[in-house]
């Protein structure tokens, strides 16, 4: 089975990014090497759809490095009070330098970014996927859908049980089922988490659409799962970023050296449609 990415429609009425000198609320460690940092950033709040991302620049104005902002998933924003969070995972120099801010400092921000996750007119019923810092992508997502009055599923997946993320927000809106999974005691593993959504499926759950973040491997899951119910599979794409905004063009999402440029993530995407070819 091979997997072809492909843009969604374009998005109606999508505002423009903006930059903004975002205030730091606060900015906690929240598991073993995972960051939630609150930013005060109105125009950013006001505008933020599910699955689209912000570009923080970690270098403080009297310092030169790390030289390039960073992407980062929108995991909760707040319209009223005019903030957003970021939750990270500390992995290189950038992410180390971004746990030193603290509040009352301000962060050059620009956003929001990306096209959003998209819920079909008629969603009774959706499937979440995420693992690791990925699942950042889709807590927003859950919130919309809650909102419309969308049913949720839910799985969380991890190393070990300390490194799930999300959880906590999925269970403060009440999904109606949360599947949490981890390398340490074998329930990731593709066939058993296959085992147990089928069970899930063949019960109540009534996918019409699935959406993952986090793992080729889960998104091919997520597929074979859509397979069996014709759902739709949209997929969010994480990529090493210099701009977010399509000029760079750093971010293809095709094969190097092809003689045309494929999709951008910052600009097509994060978020794409995954079909498959047998």
């Amino acid at each position: 089975m091979s997997l072809r990415l492909e843009p969604l429609p374009s998005t109606a009425g999508r505002a423009d990014p903006v930059l903004e000198l975002a205030t730091v609320v606060r900015n906690d460690e929240i598991a073993p090497g995972a960051w939630r940092i609150t930013l005060e950033a109105p125009s950013i709040a006001r505008a933020a759809q599910p699955g689209q991302f912000a570009m923080l620049t970690v270098a403080r104005r009297d310092e030169t490095a790390p030289v390039l902002p960073r992407p980062m998933a929108l995991y909760a924003w707040d319209e009223r009070e005019g903030t957003v969070d970021v939750v990270y995972r500390v992995v290189g120099d950038g992410t180390r330098v971004l746990t030193t801010w603290r509040p009352a400092e301000t962060m050059t921000t620009v956003g929001p970014l990306g096209r959003s996750f998209q819920l079909e007119p008629g969603t009774r019923s959706i499937l979440l996927i995420g693992r690791g810092i990925g699942i950042c992508s889709l807590t927003g997502l859950a919130v919309a859908a809650r909102d419309a009055g969308i049913e949720v599923d839910a799985v969380v997946s991890a190393r070990v049980r300390e490194a799930l993320i999300g959880s906590e927000e999925f269970r403060r809106i009440e999904v109606a089922s949360l599947t949490e999974v981890t390398d340490a005691d074998g329930t990731s593993a593709v066939d058993r988490l296959g085992g147990r959504l089928a069970a899930l499926a063949s019960g109540s759950a009534r996918w019409e659409q699935v959406f993952v973040c986090g793992s080729e491997r889960l998104m091919r899951l997520a597929i074979e799962i859509a397979r069996a119910s014709e759902a739709i599979v949209q997929v969010s794409i994480e990529a090493r970023m210099a701009c977010g905004l399509g000029f760079c063009h750093g971010c293809a999402t095709g094969i190097v050296g092809a003689s045309e440029e494929s999709p951008l993530v910052c600009v097509d995407g994060p978020v794409f449609v995954c079909r498959w070819d047998a």
